[in-house]
């Protein structure tokens, strides 16, 4: 993968986490979206990259398995409000803890899978962070679910916001 699209990445994946911490209306387009679209990247990423061997597909389902499991955790750190009739999320000072963890966890199986001689195109950036956020996202969406109150409405696309 190329530098700029780790530097796209990691940008978006700031924004979110920086949305998310001062609160936002949880939408659920938006909290579905970028975990879909990083894990179709890596997945692409695992298909342009050449064949993988068995080694490289432990390792993938390892990470993968590590990162949905770290996110699904993540998932339970969020605060739930409502206002003006629908849910809120705002990322929490144990939310940062799980990032931690997450990240500590990633580079320990991506340092044993180099190790294990695993290929570096079979440990994407974007799959592992995309699996992440959907382990999250199940996770939040649940407990959202759970609730009762809707979400909330999708906003208008960045055209529409335009003033006419």
């Amino acid at each position: 993968m190329s530098t700029w699209w780790i530097v796209i990445v990691a940008v978006l994946v700031v924004g979110v986490i920086v949305k998310r911490f001062l609160g936002e209306p949880l939408n659920a387009r938006d909290l579905f979206v970028p975990p879909v679209v990083l894990v179709g990247i890596g997945v692409y990423g695992l298909v342009e990259g050449g064949p993988l061997t068995g080694a490289d597909i432990t390792w993938i389902a390892a990470g993968s398995a590590a990162g949905l499991a770290l996110g699904a955790l993540r998932g339970l750190t969020p605060r739930l409000s409502v206002r003006d009739g629908v849910l809120w999320q705002r990322y929490t000072g144990w939310t940062v803890g799980a990032w931690v963890l997450s990240v500590a966890v990633n580079a320990g199986v991506g340092a044993l899978a180099a190790l294990a001689g695993a290929h570096p195109q079979a440990r994407p950036m974007t799959l592992s962070i995309g699996v992440s956020l959907l382990g999250e996202v199940i996770t939040l969406g649940r407990r959202a679910l759970a609730t009762g109150t809707p979400f909330a409405p999708e906003r208008a696309s960045f055209p529409r916001r335009l003033p006419r």
